[in-house]
């Protein structure tokens, strides 16, 4: 699939105020708050992943499919997507409304006032994108979605930094619906393998193609965690089932599935992208990992 840019990605839907202003470039941040619903909405039924973070309120039922895993959902649920998550929701009611918002983590800098995205419980990788929520809770939620909405419209010269602080808000509010963490320290093997899941996430999406993987090695993990390799490894094989060299390999496999899906990059393009010496290395792999050459799976 051909990557699809912010300002046209979201066509089907209707901007709660206009459209996003032209001094939103990248280097600035994105922000925009959007209105989905009724009859006529049919959201796409492919795989979906963009280069922004997403909080959505939705009422309806469906089923949303993310990360390997399906839940059926609804009537009402939050759902938060990063710019690593593959998702697809699949509505089973002929009606389905709500509202969301999107933006980029340069939005939320703290030199903006704002937070850290990477380090909000909200978005770290491995949390549960999804929440069920009361129709209470609905009207809370709402609320900010609407004083975002307002403030789209409004010629206020420090809008953005207002929008902003709803956005903190919002995210806040969204945190404490989330179930509350065991309260007990988890031990140093635990820590250990969180420390070293959360860094291999980090090394996707790729900031540019001529960027290099900064991370490939089992030994390049220990070093970076501080950590003779062999504890490592033993850490992770006790936790996961699974060898450090293995997790390694399943995440580079998982992210060629996810650019040969969503991106028109021929193979030697993607291997280059993912720190492979030549194509033939890559298909070798490819193979090994999933039992078919990439160009079959991309058929």
């Amino acid at each position: 699939m051909k990557p699809v840019p912010i300002d046209a990605l979201y066509a089907a839907f209707t901007p709660a105020v206009g459209d996003a202003p032209p001094d939103m470039r990248r280097e600035l941040g994105h922000f925009d708050v959007f209105t989905v619903g009724g009859a006529a909405h049919r959201p796409p039924a492919h795989f979906n992943r963009q280069a922004f973070y997403k909080i959505s309120l939705s009422h309806g039922c469906g089923r949303l499919e993310f990360g390997g895993q399906a839940q059926e959902v609804g009537p009402h649920f939050l759902f938060m997507a990063t710019p690593s998550l593959l998702y697809r929701w699949t509505p089973t009611e002929a009606a389905h409304t709500g509202c969301f918002c999107i933006f980029t983590d340069e939005f939320l800098l703290p030199a903006k006032g704002g937070v850290l995205v990477e380090e909000l419980p909200l978005f770290r990788p491995g949390a549960h994108p999804v929440i069920e929520v009361t129709a209470a809770e609905c009207q809370a939620i709402e609320a900010i979605f609407e004083k975002m909405t307002q403030e789209m419209a409004s010629t206020y010269a420090y809008k953005y930094d207002l929008l902003r602080t709803y956005l903190v808000e919002l995210i806040h509010l969204v945190q404490k619906l989330q179930p509350a963490p065991a309260p007990a320290r988890a031990p140093a093997a635990a820590r250990l393998a969180a420390q070293f899941a959360e860094l291999l996430e980090r090394q996707f999406p790729r900031a540019a193609p001529a960027s290099p993987l900064r991370l490939r090695t089992a030994k390049a993990y220990a070093d970076a965690l501080a950590v003779h390799v062999v504890h490592l490894n033993r850490v992770l094989k006790e936790a996961t089932g699974h060898t450090t060299t293995a997790l390694i390999s399943n995440r580079l496999a998982h992210e060629a599935k996810l650019l040969l899906k969503q991106t028109t990059q021929n193979v030697s393009e993607i291997a280059d992208y993912l720190g492979f010496t030549d194509a033939a290395h890559f298909c070798t792999f490819f193979k090994r990992q999933t039992g078919l050459t990439p160009g079959d799976f991309r058929q």
